[in-house]
This record gives structure tokens, sequence and C-alpha cells, in this order.
């Protein structure tokens, strides 16, 4: 898959969340960051968006190994 900045309406909804969770956690370093696309504009990386997505189900799922 290509690479591809997304606007925050796109990243509400693929999280769900607010856009101020979203920049209060992008400002705490636990949300990617928006790339600055232009000077009034920015955006989110879909990977990292994606990324962030992976390791919230993850954390959110006990290991069955550890069971």
């Amino acid at each position: 898959m290509t690479e591809r900045l997304i606007k925050l309406p796109e990243v509400i909804s693929l999280t769900g969340l607010s856009s101020s969770s979203i920049y209060r956690l992008a400002g705490e370093g636990s949300f990617p960051r928006p790339v600055k696309i232009l000077s009034r504009s920015s955006g989110w990386a879909i990977s990292g968006v994606n990324k962030w997505i992976d390791e919230r189900i993850k954390a959110s799922r006990p290991d069955a190994t550890e069971a």
C-alpha cells in the first residue's frame, strides 16, 4: 500500500477519537504527530495512524500464551 496523508476528519473516523483528544495525545507523544503539508494545512501519515490502532487492539487483548 502506498503511503498517504489523511486529514483530521478521516483520523477521527478511523480512531473514534475527538479532535481535541487526537491533538492532546499527539502533544503527549502517545499518538502520531501531524505532518505539515502547507502553512495552514496538516495531515497524518496513514501508516502511523494504523500502527497506533493496531497497538491499541493488541494492548486490549491478553496474549493467549500468558493464560
